[in-house]
């Protein structure tokens, strides 16, 4: 595989209409104790996860389940491990072919992992990082919705009615999520384990595409009506190490009617002294829901790629 050497910085955008992007322990929206929505990168990576498995990629940190002396469980790390890779986990496991294995999964070779399981201590720092997506709709209101069960609930003395449920949305909520890729965290590894060549630009090309549309794809209950909206992937120029800030800072959003409006000018300011190190700025974004101002290039559809 071809070693990807070029540090990119972005944002990427979830719409969330009457839907439940990230619920905390109550089932209501996530927020900050000064009310603020925001979206935990647990989220999106779970999103982005999510569309691995169905693309049939080895996938390792995602729940799965296993059936147990008749009971449903969920499965240890260490047998999704020897799930996954189809082998034994032993003791006495050499660390550089755990670590083979660990990096032929999609989602370690893009975000890492801590694996400590018994003869084994590795932590790895992912290539790609993601921030915490931060609502900047104000308008965004909490909505709690009854639903009637069909079975009725034998735990409640005198009980002989169907239970309520409680559905819990957004109204409406934009989350814009950071990112940033430095293919240089795995570059250490490169000498310890055979026919590891670092972050390959197969993994960078299935993280794209997977943040384009992961969102979208995670078509549950709760988060049906959550979907991508748009998109920012600055890319410098292979062996250029440039360090900016997160993104989502040099983003302002609006609403204007039915589209959200995403203004880039900061963001055009802050990279424009670095021209010459550049080698793309690319903007997506579903044609009906978003739209960028702000001195950006051509924009592409966020589902096909084609130039709007």
């Amino acid at each position: 595989m071809t070693r990807f050497n070029q540090r990119v910085y972005g944002v990427i955008g979830v719409s969330s209409i009457l839907a439940n992007w990230n619920a905390d322990f109550t089932g209501r929206p996530k927020s900050l104790a000064d009310g603020t929505v925001f979206g935990s990168d647990k989220a999106l990576k779970y999103a982005i996860k999510h569309y691995w498995v169905n693309e049939g990629e080895k996938v390792l940190y995602i729940r799965s389940y296993q059936m147990s002396k008749g009971k449903l469980q969920t499965r240890e790390l260490k047998e999704q491990y020897e799930q996954i890779f189809n082998t034994e986990l032993k003791k006495k496991e050499s660390s550089d072919e755990v670590l083979a294995n660990l990096f032929s999964a999609i989602d370690v070779e893009n975000f890492g992992a801590t694996f400590a399981e018994e003869g084994q201590n590795i932590s790895l720092t992912g290539v790609v990082q993601i921030g915490q997506g931060t609502n900047r709709y104000e308008g965004s209101v909490t909505e709690i919705q009854d639903i009637l069960s069909p079975f009725r609930n034998s735990n409640k003395e005198d009980n002989t009615q169907a239970s309520l449920g409680k559905k819990i949305v957004s109204n409406e909520a934009h989350y814009i999520y950071p990112f940033s890729v430095n293919p240089q965290n795995y570059d250490e590894f490169i000498p310890m384990v055979d026919g590891f060549e670092g972050y390959s630009v197969e993994a960078y090309t299935k993280f794209k595409k997977a943040a384009l549309v992961g969102a979208t794809a995670l078509n549950t209950n709760s988060k049906s009506g959550a979907s991508n909206s748009f998109a920012v992937f600055v890319a410098f120029k292979e062996g250029e190490n440039v360090y900016l800030p997160q993104l989502d800072g040099y983003i302002d959003f609006e609403k204007n009617g039915e589209k959200a409006i995403v203004d880039v000018s900061k963001l055009t300011e802050l990279i424009a002294p670095f021209q010459d190190q550049l080698e793309s700025v690319e903007y997506y974004a579903d044609p009906f829901k978003a739209e960028f101002t702000g001195n950006q290039n051509d924009v592409r559809n966020i589902y096909t790629s084609e130039f709007l």
